[in-house]
C-alpha cells in the first residue's frame, strides 16, 4: 500500500512539474473556447466547465461560446415543427426563433450556474468567477438566397472588442450563445462556430479551442495528427463525408479553425468531450492529446535534401570550430542527409537537427542541433526537438539520447535525464570518445 501511495505521489509531482512551464506560458493569454451543443449533452460536461473555470483561475482570459444545435433540434421536434434548411443553413422563422431563444436562454443560465459554483468538490473551492453575457456581438440577417428567405438566421456584423477586453481584464469569463441582436433591435440565430471564429480573430486571441466526439483528427493509421497547417486541414475537411452526421462536429471545427488560422489566430485546438480532462492534457502537457491547426509560418520545418547541404554546412561549421559539434564532412552529410530536418526562412537554413537510427536497439540519437545566431531568441531548438521526438515516436523507439558538452541544462529542461555509456546502443558505445567526455542525456518515450 505504501509503495502504491509513493507511485501516485511521484506521478502527481512529475505531472505538476511538467505543467508548470505551460501555466506560465498561458497566463495572461486570451483563449476562445467553443463548446458545442453535443459537448453540453455529455455526462462529462460538468468536468469540462470545471476545467474551463480552472483556466480562469490560472490567469487565462476566457471567452466561452456555446452552441445548441442538438438541443434546438429536439425542441423543434418536440413542438411538432420541422426545421427547413437551405445550403446546410437552418431557416429560422418566427416559431423556430421562439424555441431557440428558450433553449439558448436555458443553457446560458445552466452554464452560468455551473461556473458560479464555489464548493468543496470543484476546483474552484473558495473562488468566485464573474460570468458576463451581453450584446458583444451585433448580428445582421443572411437575407434571401436563391429565392429562399432565411428570416431570423443571421451572421456576425460587428463585435464589441473593447467591451469584451474590459470584462476579460477584470478576470471575468465572457459567455456568448447563438443568439445575437441587430442594430434594428431584432434577434438572429447564428452558429457558435462563426461567433467563436470572428471573436477569436477580432480579439487577436492566442488560441481557439473546440470539442468533438473524438480526440483530434486521425490519419490513415488511426494515429492522432498533432499539428496541421490550414492547407492540410482543408484537404482533410474535403475528404470527410459531408453528409455523415458523425463528421459534422469535425467539419464545423475544421472550417472555423482554417478561417481563424489564416486570419492570424496562432493555434486552434481540437479535443474530445468524451475524454475526461482532455482540455488540460492538451494545454498543459508536453505532447498534448488532440490536433492543433496552426498559422502558415514564415519559417518552414521540413526534411532536408541534398540541395540543403551548403546551408547546413554554413550553419554548423562555426559550432564545429568552437568544439560544440563533432565535425562532419560534406561527403558524410551527403550520406546522412535523410536523417536531417531543418528550419528554412526566406531560403536560408536557420536551424537543423538530425535523428540517427539505431534500429537494433530501438532507440534514436538526437544530434547536430544548430540554430543561426540571429534566430536564437525563440524556441526553434525546442521546435526541432519536438519534431525529432515525434519521428522517434512514430518509429516506436523506446528512447532518444543525445551527447553534449555545453548544452546540458537545456536538455534537462526539455525532460532528458543523465545516462551512462551503458545506456548507449552497442555501436555507439564502441564510438564513444572518452577524451571528449560528452555528457549522455536520455529522453524516455
Amino acid at each position: 500500500m505504501a509503495m502504491e501511495k509513493h507511485v501516485r505521489t511521484t506521478e502527481l509531482v512529475d505531472g505538476f512539474r511538467q505543467s508548470a512551464p505551460y501555466v506560465n506560458a498561458h497566463r495572461g493569454k486570451t483563449f476562445v473556447v467553443m463548446l458545442s451543443g453535443e459537448a453540453i449533452r455529455q455526462p462529462g460536461f460538468h468536468d469540462i466547465i470545471n476545467d474551463i473555470a480552472l483556466l480562469n483561475s490560472l490567469g487565462i482570459k476566457v471567452v466561452l461560446v456555446y452552441g445548441a444545435r442538438p438541443q434546438i433540434n429536439d425542441a423543434v421536434k418536440g413542438a411538432g415543427l420541422q426545421s427547413q434548411y437551405h445550403n446546410r443553413v437552418r431557416v429560422t422563422d418566427d416559431s423556430v426563433l421562439r424555441l431557440i431563444k428558450q433553449v439558448a436562454g436555458e443553457l446560458l443560465l445552466d452554464i452560468t450556474a455551473r461556473l458560479s459554483m464555489s464548493i468543496s468538490n470543484t476546483p474552484m473551492q473558495g473562488a468566485q468567477i464573474n460570468v458576463i453575457s451581453g450584446n458583444f456581438v451585433i448580428a445582421q440577417p443572411l437575407g434571401v438566397d436563391e429565392g429562399v428567405d432565411y428570416h431570423h438566421s443571421g451572421r456576425v456584423r460587428r463585435i464589441d472588442v473593447n467591451g469584451i477586453k474590459r470584462q476579460l481584464d477584470t478576470n471575468g469569463i465572457v459567455l456568448m450563445g447563438p443568439i445575437a441582436a441587430s442594430v434594428t433591435g431584432e434577434s438572429f440565430n447564428l452558429t457558435a462556430e462563426e461567433i467563436a471564429t470572428q471573436v477569436a480573430i477580432k480579439l487577436k486571441a492566442d488560441k481557439m479551442i473546440g470539442f468533438t466526439d473524438s480526440n483530434g483528427i486521425a490519419d490513415q493509421n488511426n494515429e492522432i495528427i498533432a499539428e496541421l497547417l490550414p492547407n492540410d486541414a482543408e484537404k482533410i475537411m474535403h475528404a470527410l463525408n459531408q453528409d455523415d452526421i458523425s463528421c459534422a462536429g469535425k467539419l464545423a471545427f475544421l472550417n472555423a479553425a482554417i478561417t481563424a488560422a489564416r486570419a492570424g489566430v496562432p493555434r486552434c485546438h481540437l479535443v474530445s468531450y468524451q475524454i475526461n480532462g482532455s482540455l488540460l492534457q492538451e494545454l498543459f502537457s508536453r505532447d498534448g492529446i488532440g490536433t492543433q491547426i496552426v498559422t502558415e509560418p514564415a519559417e518552414k520545418l521540413r526534411s532536408a535534401v541534398i540541395g540543403d547541404i551548403g546551408g547546413i554546412l554554413d550553419l554548423i561549421r562555426p559550432l564545429e570550430e568552437q568544439g560544440l559539434l563533432v565535425r562532419r564532412s560534406r561527403e558524410q552529410l551527403e550520406m546522412e542527409i535523410d536523417h536531417f530536418v531543418l528550419i528554412e526562412r526566406d531560403g536560408l537554413v536557420i536551424g537543423c537537427a538530425a535523428l540517427y537510427p539505431f534500429e537494433a536497439d530501438n532507440v534514436g540519437e538526437f544530434a547536430c542541433l544548430a540554430v543561426h545566431p540571429n534566430y536564437r531568441d525563440a524556441d526553434r531548438g525546442q521546435m526541432l526537438l519536438r519534431h525529432i521526438v515525434l519521428k522517434a515516436r512514430q518509429r516506436n523507439y523506446d528512447k532518444v539520447f543525445a551527447l553534449t558538452t555545453r548544452s546540458i541544462h537545456w536538455f534537462l529542461e526539455q525532460g532528458f535525464h543523465f545516462g551512462g555509456v551503458e545506456d548507449l546502443p552497442g555501436k555507439k558505445q564502441e564510438l564513444y570518445n572518452y577524451q571528449r567526455k560528452s555528457k549522455i542525456l536520455v529522453l524516455d518515450l
